[in-house]
């Protein structure tokens, strides 16, 4: 089984000519791509960029393409049990009061969501955004001082509180495109408002503060989109936009050597513990989709993760302007890609985090060894050994094979099987309520939830730390009643059966969600301080 898993192509997990269906940028007539520009993609293609929470080294030079967060799941707002959401969240630790440009997307990027729904490890249906930011009559608001006019500093003159308000000095906009099939020649097709027609979707300007956007959920509630999906015959709905950070973790002692102890009992559950939630918020990409348009063919399970594209080469010119501070040439090149959470974070090695991202999931098998042979549990282990805490013993590890890489043959295997880390979803179980959803999803018998998909209410800290510790060598509550998945046993995992956690809670209910389309809450405002909820 695990042979299959390590074979990659003979030139290696990552491919000069990926992402070649996006074609090239053309240079301006003024500047031709010399050698200098050959020599800026060789430097750039030996530092991929990563992606999620800053954890590898390249994404931190690169925050508007950083992939932090990828959730799918069957919706759960009432009225809605006919959908599946699909969300990428981008820009980690978004500071409220960030004036005064605050989070705009990267216009020279590409934004991607992927579903592959036969179980090849190649997408076959891709959500592509595309945006663009524009001065109002190219200079942004203009007053007038002592007899000139002159553009402001600042992105907005007035109070704000519709798509494209006049009192806004720069514009963001996008484009939704989706790509069937291919990556090199597949079709594109628009899609479209199904409301007022056209192409272009409006992004809302982030929550600087009450005084400039006095009811920000109203505001932002104009921004989602009945949209019409190519192929499918009953509209979906689309956002994008800042929204609060809804990944519950208890960061800063994880990274200082786990500085605490990672035991229920022994560390409380407490919204103290929180590093990220009611703190930051994040730019999320949404698309809300009918569930029978995803599922093709297959066995209605998909496979879903997301990415960011770049110009392989870029070129600081040395006279910027608002409309092109840089040049940038080249085929885009995939900087960024999160499916299954904490991957990078937690199991992929250092000298490989940039690389994982660079890679497509059918190059995977290059990275495997981190999957069957852990570092993670070891390290629990030399730091915790003299409480009692072991590492798992059952090598290659099956368990963990299952759960990032080809998906529980019981649960959400797609109709084949091709080992790829990516986040599996069954469409065919029913979405579990906000209100009686498990944190701990599958673990705690609720099958709508992780890592059966990922929700935002799902606690994958506390989950993944207990799969990784041999969880699954016991029986799990799958079909409702506990099932062997015959991964491992009992005895290869002395600690499986530790109610692992980082002591930062997560609920679907909590303060910082909403239980409706695009579900993540109304971003932190920048003003009044001290922050309260929306």
């Amino acid at each position: 089984m695990f042979a299959g898993v390590r074979n990659f192509p003979a030139n290696g997990p990552y491919l000069p000519e990926q992402q070649t269906r996006h074609g090239r940028l053309n240079m301006t007539n003024s500047f031709r791509i010399t050698s200098a520009i050959g020599l800026v993609t060789l430097c750039i293609a030996g530092t991929a960029i990563a992606s999620s929470h800053r954890e590898a080294p390249g994404i931190t030079k690169m925050p508007k393409v950083d992939n932090t967060d990828t959730y799918a799941f069957r919706s759960y707002e009432t009225g809605r049990a006919g959908f599946t959401t699909l969300i990428a969240n981008f820009q980690p630790g978004e500071y409220p009061g960030a004036g005064p440009n605050y989070y705009t997307m990267d216009p020279d990027a590409i934004y991607e969501i992927h579903v592959d729904n036969a179980g090849d490890a190649k997408q076959h249906l891709t959500f592509q955004f595309k945006f663009t930011n524009t001065l109002k009559s190219d200079t942004g608001k203009t007053v007038t001082v002592g007899g000139k006019v002159l553009p402001i500093a600042l992105r907005a003159i007035g109070p704000i509180s519709q798509p494209l308000d006049a009192n806004l000095g720069e514009d963001e906009q996008y484009t939704l495109t989706l790509v069937t099939d291919s990556a090199t020649t597949g079709t594109r097709a628009a899609v479209t408002n199904a409301s007022g027609g056209g192409s272009t979707f409006v992004k809302p300007f982030d929550n600087s503060g009450n005084k400039t956007i006095a009811n920000y959920p109203a505001y932002a509630n104009q921004f989602i989109y009945n949209v019409n999906i190519p192929g499918c015959a009953t509209a979906g709905r689309v956002f994008a936009g800042q929204r609060q950070e809804a990944f519950a973790v208890n960061l800063g002692p994880i990274f200082d050597l786990v500085n605490f102890v990672p035991i229920e009992g022994s560390i409380a559950q407490s919204d103290a513990n929180q590093e990220l939630i009611g703190k930051a918020n994040v730019t999320t990409l949404a698309i809300e989709v009918p569930t029978s348009c995803l599922v093709g063919s297959g066995n209605g399970n998909i496979g879903v993760w997301s990415t960011a594209s770049l110009p392989q080469a870029k070129l600081h010119k040395p006279n910027p302007t608002y409309k092109n501070p840089t040049l940038s040439g080249g085929a885009y090149t995939q900087v960024s890609r999160l499916g299954m959470p904490l991957v990078n974070e937690l199991v992929i090695g250092l000298p490989q985090k940039d690389l994982f991202n660079a890679a497509k999931p059918t190059q995977d098998g290059a990275l495997a060894d981190y999957v069957t042979n852990p570092t993670f549990p070891a390290i629990l282990e030399v730091l915790f050994g003299g409480a009692g805490i072991k590492a798992p013993t059952n090598f290659p590890r099956k368990d963990l094979v299952a759960t990032f890489l080809t998906g529980i043959a019981t649960l959400n295997q797609l109709k084949a099987v091709t080992p790829s880390e990516m986040i599996r979803l069954n469409t065919t179980i029913t979405a579990t309520p906000a209100a009686s959803q498990s944190s701990l999803g599958v673990a705690g018998n609720d099958l709508a939830g992780f890592p059966n998909g990922r929700r935002p209410g799902d606690d994958v800290v506390d989950v993944v730390l207990r799969v990784a510790m041999g969880r699954l060598c016991y029986p799990v509550p799958i079909a409702g009643t506990p099932t062997d998945l015959a991964l491992c046993a009992p005895a290869d995992a002395p600690s499986g059966q530790v109610p692992f956690t980082d002591g930062a809670p997560s609920s679907a209910t909590g303060s910082y969600l909403t239980q409706a389309f695009p579900y993540l809450g109304a971003p932190l405002r920048g003003s009044p301080r001290p922050q309260t909820q929306p």
